[in-house]
């Protein structure tokens, strides 16, 4: 009955193996065989093994090497192996992780994996926090905690009587606000296009001078780690002046959060802690498998006011922390196991290293291009790098043939006008070697 779980496990052990030795993009054959998976819902039951064969067999070529050392697109990670079989093991317990009195074990777990990661993030004591699917969620369920705290202050209980009629929250954010964060604002019913947007300088960071006067219940959005450069807005400026004025301040840290880790990159976060509520992604830089999103609120009780559900069928009448009253979801695969297996096996000094790693990289890669004399148009402060190769036209034939080419992949981007070439230095597996064997695929690629 389960020796189809063996199975399972060579066939995922024999593609780890081979992801440093294949072509970083899935070939056209490859993608041209999916056309196999079109058939008829079978009538009657089929052969698990051969299930399983038919997925690897048709599907693993097809894939995208995001598991693998030279993928340099989207800030992604690959598993560190620990959450991945953390992963593995959690999907056999197949736990409902929403109540602490149905799932004792998951739920202690992301209890303490939370307490940890607030100890390791520096941020206030006692924050409350979320395992939510990725950074979109995590924005959503900060904000929705921020976009009731300040209704609540003016006397507008949002939960009880929506957002018909309540008093108009000004949302200011940097010109250069990601897309997720964006649409979360749309979903939390405050708007896309109502946003106030601020003026950024050359390196995409909110400039504090343009910050214009806050009224009223406002949220002020601010960014660890812009998706192009890796920039950091100016916290100790920006949060002080928010919070005085009455405004709730999110920092959208997708990645960029994770410097808090790191001794090294520590001075680029400085007072991002002073925040009211931060957001970031475990499945970039901490690298555990997808899904994986992290929210954190100062004060907990306001984001458990925000996401809390009751129901008379449900078992919550407990002390202990049930995870469903922090989160959008009540069921909920129990995704902070693998976040808290990566804590305990790297801890404070293996994290660091990786983090200071991956931005070491990072300025090699800046400094080999710029010396074939290609422009680097950021300040390469983090794992960020934009390269340039000429004209828009030429930039993008490059980007085109190294992705063809298939030693790593990077993709394009357009950033205050200029067409570039974006290089997402976030995994574990990267190694110094992997990082000139691809400065070396770039720099012939864009010599021919």
């Amino acid at each position: 009955m389960y020796a189809i779980l063996d199975e399972a496990t060579r066939r995922a052990r024999k593609y780890l193996a081979g992801l440093g030795d294949r072509g970083v993009m899935p070939p056209l054959p490859a993608v041209n065989a999916l056309r196999k998976l079109e058939e008829a819902l079978p009538v009657s039951g089929t052969d698990p093994a051969a299930t399983l064969a038919l997925l690897d067999d048709v599907v693993s070529p097809a894939t995208m090497a995001m598991a693998g050392p030279r993928f340099f697109g989207f800030v992604c990670g690959g598993s560190v192996p620990v959450s991945l079989a953390a992963n593995w093991l959690a999907g056999a317990w197949d736990q409902n992780a929403a109540l602490h009195l149905v799932t004792p074990g998951v739920s202690s777990v992301e209890r303490v994996a939370l307490r940890w990661l607030v100890e390791l993030l520096e941020l206030p004591a006692g924050s409350g926090g979320a395992f939510v699917t990725g950074a979109t969620v995590a924005n959503f369920t900060a904000l929705a905690a921020g976009r009731n705290a300040v209704l609540r202050r003016v006397g507008w209980n949002v939960e009880a009587a929506g957002l018909f009629g309540a008093p108009v929250i000004t949302v200011i954010s940097g010109e250069e606000a990601h897309p997720s964060m964006l649409k979360s604002l749309g979903m939390l019913g405050l708007g896309r296009s109502r946003v106030v947007r601020v003026p950024v300088d050359g390196q995409g960071r909110m400039r504090p001078e343009a910050l214009p006067e806050i009224r009223g219940p406002s949220i002020l959005c601010l960014q660890a780690g812009n998706v192009n450069t890796g920039s950091f807005d100016d916290f100790e400026a920006l949060i002080p002046r928010a919070r005085a004025a009455g405004a709730w301040v999110h920092v959208d840290g997708a990645f960029g959060l994770w410097a808090k880790a790191a001794p090294a990159l520590r001075p680029l976060v400085r007072g991002l802690e002073q925040a009211d509520s931060w957001a970031t992604d475990a499945h970039k830089w901490l690298n555990v498998p997808y899904d994986s999103g992290l929210a954190f609120v100062r004060d907990a009780n306001t984001l458990k006011a925000a996401m809390a559900i009751t129901a008379e069928y449900l078992p919550t009448d407990t002390d202990e922390r049930n995870p469903c009253d922090f989160t959008p979801e009540l069921s909920r695969r129990a995704r902070g196991v693998e976040v808290w297996a990566v804590l305990r096996t790297l801890g404070r000094t293996g994290l660091a290293e990786l983090f200071e790693r991956n931005c070491r990289q990072a300025r090699r890669f800046a400094d080999g291009l710029r010396a074939a004399g290609y422009e680097v148009p950021n300040d390469v402060v983090l794992n960020q790098v934009l390269v340039t190769f000429g004209d828009p036209q030429r930039t993008r034939n490059v980007i085109e043939a190294l992705q063809r080419e298939g030693t790593c992949w990077c993709g394009g981007t357009v950033w205050q006008g200029k067409t570039a070439m974006r290089i997402s230095v976030s995994s574990w597996a990267t190694t110094d070697e992997d990082v000139e064997r691809s400065l070396a695929a770039m720099l012939r690629v864009a010599a021919a």
